[in-house]
């Protein structure tokens, strides 16, 4: 088919996250200023130097059957939960092309149906539980389902499985932007006509003695153990690292002629994407947000956005030190004092950063923002960063509304190790 460039919208919703096991508690919990970070209750916790994290509010055992869960990673577990309650509240219903005609759900050609699921680390909990069976058990109690479980894709694949998509199934691995980096290939996907229905988002699930170890090695984590809520701080002069948390969070996009020709109801447009790489180094941002600041105006200046119609972001913010300044410097290199407008909410703040699954879960919560027309709050700012104050207009303490006239925008901001920067924009229909 040849190039287009189709309208690209949102017409469904899912997440499975610590501040609860779908969308809506999810979304309850973000505009409450909730926190989901805990104390780890775990045997091994107690040798951590980091013995906090944000697990899921509602374990997928309870969700999907055993059988079925044996056979799955836990990220894929999660991805597949938020991705049939996308799937569901898009109105569709069991494969595509196999139940409509059963239960009067909408319709999709499996042929024009893609899946774009990501992961920063894939099945990590899966290779080291395996390696431990190996070692204390010996080969034949090796499962012989740890290579589908393992792999990367796994999420993406079992994701596609379920839906029956047939025009292509991706799985984008950039770290923390991986979740970001999925959902613009969708929309791309969609734009240039290889589909008209994506499902889309990202997953993690690394809450393990040896993630945790390392991250708390290179001192990116914060251990703050004494007080888990207020633990992830972004913009606030005692942040100290990032407070590890897990779930997925994934979209349907879908063309605005298939989805107008179903009269499906349509969360918000996905505008386009802005990607760039900072070449600086593996795991420190560059410090004045160049590489943010190009991805940044590669957005705009591949799509018709408006940089007055944006008054929210939902920023990457994890918390550390160098980071979240180097995010609000690019914003106000490209935007100026069109910044000066937009409220900027760090929503790891309560959910902890779910590394790959990050992009995924706050497009959910920028989307949400948008058709609900408020900002989360950024918790835990108690003495904020006079250099974030002076950048930005930073969300603090309690929700705010936005705008609840004329057609507005948002971004969501997802930058990973390696120096992948992704920047998203969702505007309201």
């Amino acid at each position: 088919m040849s190039s287009t460039n189709r309208t690209v919208v949102v017409t469904g919703i899912g997440a499975t996250t610590p501040l609860g096991g779908d969308a809506a508690s999810t979304w309850e919990g973000l505009v409450a200023g909730k926190s989901g970070v805990k104390p780890l209750e775990q045997e091994w916790a107690a040798d951590q130097a980091v013995r906090i994290a944000a697990p899921v509010a509602v374990d997928p055992s309870e969700v999907i059957p055993r059988p079925q869960a044996r056979r799955l990673d836990r990220s894929a577990q999660f991805a597949l939960i938020a991705a049939q309650e996308a799937w569901k509240d898009a109105g569709y219903s069991g494969k595509a092309g196999e139940a409509a005609a059963e239960d009067g759900a909408a319709h999709v050609d499996p042929d024009r149906l893609g899946a774009v699921i990501a992961s920063g680390i894939g099945g990590v909990t899966t290779l080291l539980d395996q390696y431990d069976v190996l070692k204390e058990k010996g080969v034949r109690r090796v499962s012989p389902h740890t290579v589908p479980m393992l792999m990367p894709n796994g999420p993406s694949a079992n994701v596609g499985l379920a839906v029956g998509a047939r025009a292509g199934v991706h799985t984008p691995v950039s770290a923390c932007a991986s979740g970001a980096e999925a959902i613009g290939y969708a929309i791309e996907m969609i734009r240039t006509g290889r589909a008209d229905v994506v499902v889309a988002g990202g997953t993690e699930a690394a809450i393990h003695p040896l993630p945790i170890a390392a991250f708390g090695n290179m001192m990116a984590m914060s251990k703050n153990n004494d007080d888990p809520q207020g633990a992830s701080r972004p913009f606030d002069t005692a942040r100290d690292g990032f407070v590890l948390g897990e779930g997925a969070g994934v979209l349907v996009l879908e063309s605005a002629e298939h989805a107008a020709a179903r009269g499906a109801r349509v969360y918000a447009e996905a505008v386009g994407q802005g990607i760039s790489a900072d070449s600086h180094d593996i795991v420190q941002p560059e410090p004045e947000g160049r590489g943010i600041s190009a991805a940044l105006q590669n957005l705009l200046d591949g799509t018709d956005l408006d940089p007055a119609e944006i008054v929210h972001v939902n920023a990457h913010a994890t918390s550390t030190p160098a980071g979240d300044i180097a995010e609000l410097k690019a914003l106000r290199k490209v935007l100026g004092d069109d910044v000066d407008h937009m409220a900027v909410s760090g929503t790891k703040s309560m959910t902890g950063h779910l590394l790959g699954g990050a992009g995924g879960v706050e497009s959910v919560a920028t989307v949400l923002a948008l058709y609900h027309r408020v900002a989360p709050p950024t918790i835990n700012v108690e003495n904020i960063d006079p250099e974030a104050e002076a950048h930005a207009d930073i969300v603090r303490g309690e929700a705010r509304k936005l705008p609840v006239e004329g057609r507005i925008a948002a971004l969501n901001d997802s930058f990973g190790f390696g120096g992948h920067n992704v920047v998203l924009a969702f505007r309201t229909v």
